[in-house]
């Protein structure tokens, strides 16, 4: 597949990770739009994850933000973290709340209720100023659903790990489903369930970048350009050609972010 042709906007990376020391610069400045990257949506995870993204969005053109504390992050915070999350909500560029929600997989990392608290507080502050949130969830399927229920955000549940009927009920709240690596495993029948059943306008491509790559290079650093295989294979599952998908999802992460 030649991915050159297929223009990539990846709805979640993570480009502050160590994992990115060594090559960022060659990666952001060129070799990434060289192989059709027009965009990527860098998520901040924990305070200095936020800072990294800042300076992100305002060295490359192309990338945009997302602020906020991710589930395994929010253990010990200080005491003005949501007014930090807050102020960096109004720099340019910044144009969501995540990466919020729950994960209930590593729970030494941070207690349910604790995840619970700083969750409810983020999905308050999106809400009062208007934004969508990028939401995860492992293996926290129905305390999720709950949060989405009573807080009604607009947004995207990245990575989608639940089931197709699970889906149906996120979009049926008006939030977005994110697709990724996942989707190309060969005993990925969930994910393979949603790339089917879910409304075309509401997807998303995603790496989670340095995670989850794709097969044919899974078990190897991610990065934006291997959304190709991401596309080629939900297009596979849909009968559509790839241009379909990866023009609808770059449309549909513009809308929802509000990127013009």
């Amino acid at each position: 597949m030649n991915n050159d042709i297929l223009p990539i906007f990846d709805s979640h990376a993570h480009y502050d990770s160590e994992q990115f020391d060594e090559d960022r610069e060659a990666l952001l400045s060129g070799i990434l739009p060289q192989k059709g990257v027009v965009g990527i949506l860098n998520m901040g995870s924990d305070m200095p994850g936020c800072r990294t993204t800042l300076e992100l969005c305002k060295r490359y053109d192309y990338v945009y933000g997302a602020v906020g504390i991710h589930p395994e992050c929010a253990k010990d915070l200080p005491a003005d973290w949501l007014a930090q999350v807050e102020s960096w909500l109004h720099e340019d560029k910044i144009v969501a709340v995540g990466e919020i929600g729950l994960d209930y997989h590593w729970l030494d990392a941070c207690p349910k209720e604790q995840q619970q608290r700083v969750l409810a507080a983020q999905l308050e502050l999106a809400n009062r100023l208007g934004l969508p949130v990028v939401f995860h969830d492992r293996e926290a399927h129905a305390d999720t659903l709950d949060f989405l229920r009573r807080y009604r955000p607009k947004g995207v549940v990245h990575c989608f790990s639940g089931s197709a009927e699970t889906a149906r009920e996120t979009v049926g709240l008006g939030l977005y489903i994110g697709l990724g690596g996942v989707v190309t495993f060969k005993n990925a029948r969930h994910a393979v369930d949603v790339a089917r059943t879910v409304p075309l306008e509401r997807l998303l491509v995603e790496t989670d970048a340095p995670y989850m790559a794709p097969v044919p290079c899974r078990g190897k650093r991610n990065d934006s350009s291997l959304i190709c295989y991401v596309i080629q294979r939900i297009a596979e599952i849909r009968g559509l050609e790839p241009q379909v998908v990866a023009n609808a999802a770059i449309a549909n992460t513009k809308e929802l972010f509000s990127i013009s």
